[in-house]
């Protein structure tokens, strides 16, 4: 006799905003401001706690990480917005990307700039303190 087992549903586990702070970096205040803009919406428990899953973990993750390379607030909720509108916008969140990206690598050149000025000036001190030196 063959037994089929309904699949149980797997519990998910839910983290409270306390936890998502610690795990994110992320103070309190700001999730609560995030949530107030749209960019998150963490589920309510019977208590009206709020609920965050580890989608929303990943979420708040790649909210920093775009925050880190410089994105403005304004285009991660653009981008959030094309994310909750499904597949039809995937190439609309790739050009908001290469948009940063091109951003960083101005950046990226400005900052090579300055580093060759610094290494020039260091070459124009050795030399100047080699002659200073040599006349000794």
């Amino acid at each position: 006799m063959t037994i089929f087992l309904k699949k149980v549903p797997r519990l998910t586990k839910t983290y409270k905003i306390s936890t998502i702070s610690k795990l994110t970096g992320f103070s309190i205040p700001t999730l609560r401001y995030y949530e107030k803009l749209g960019l998150l919406n963490p589920k309510r428990d019977a208590n009206n706690y709020r609920c965050f899953t580890a989608n929303d973990l990943r979420w708040i993750k790649f909210i920093k990480r775009a925050k880190a390379t410089g994105m403005p607030l304004a285009k991660i909720i653009e981008y959030s917005q094309l994310r909750a509108q499904g597949t039809g916008t995937i190439q609309e969140r790739i050009a908001i990307l290469e948009q940063q990206e091109q951003i960083l690598y101005t950046e990226q050149a400005k900052i090579q700039e300055h580093i060759e000025f610094l290494q020039n000036k260091k070459q124009f001190y050795a030399k100047l303190k080699a002659k200073i030196k040599k006349n000794r």
